[in-house]
């Protein structure tokens, strides 16, 4: 069985390279995107096993990313992880109503996203 598959969207170029290094030395296999249009793209083309996705994006928002696949047969099974610097309870309330399947925020604790990512991961 290969490695499970994890698409991460944010436009902070530097955050996804320390995020993607860590993820791979925990054996994941990493796609990237830096926009909202290109993370929408390659979750359709990659079909990953689980999505973390920021929500101040370029393009298209990562609420609306969220909700767009949450509401497609197709993909409404991939965990999608919020993560954002976006902490209101407003902002977590709407990540809830699109459908993400956990809310992280940034600063955040590599451990605390890598044990999130254990719990949602599809066995």
């Amino acid at each position: 069985m290969g490695n499970s598959r994890i698409l991460l969207v944010d436009d902070e170029t530097d955050l996804v390279e320390m995020v993607k290094m860590r993820l791979e030395a925990n054996h994941y296999e990493v796609i990237t995107a830096f926009d909202g249009q290109d993370g929408l793209e390659k979750a359709r083309s990659v079909n990953p096993d689980l999505i973390i996705l920021d929500i101040m994006l370029p393009k298209m928002d990562g609420y609306k990313v969220c909700r767009i696949l949450k509401f497609d047969e197709n993909f409404k099974k991939i965990p999608v992880i919020m993560f954002t610097a976006r902490a209101q309870d407003q902002d977590k309330e709407t990540g809830t109503q699109v459908g993400a399947d956990a809310y992280i925020t940034k600063p955040f604790e590599p451990e605390v996203l890598l044990n999130k990512i254990n719990e949602l991961m599809p066995k």
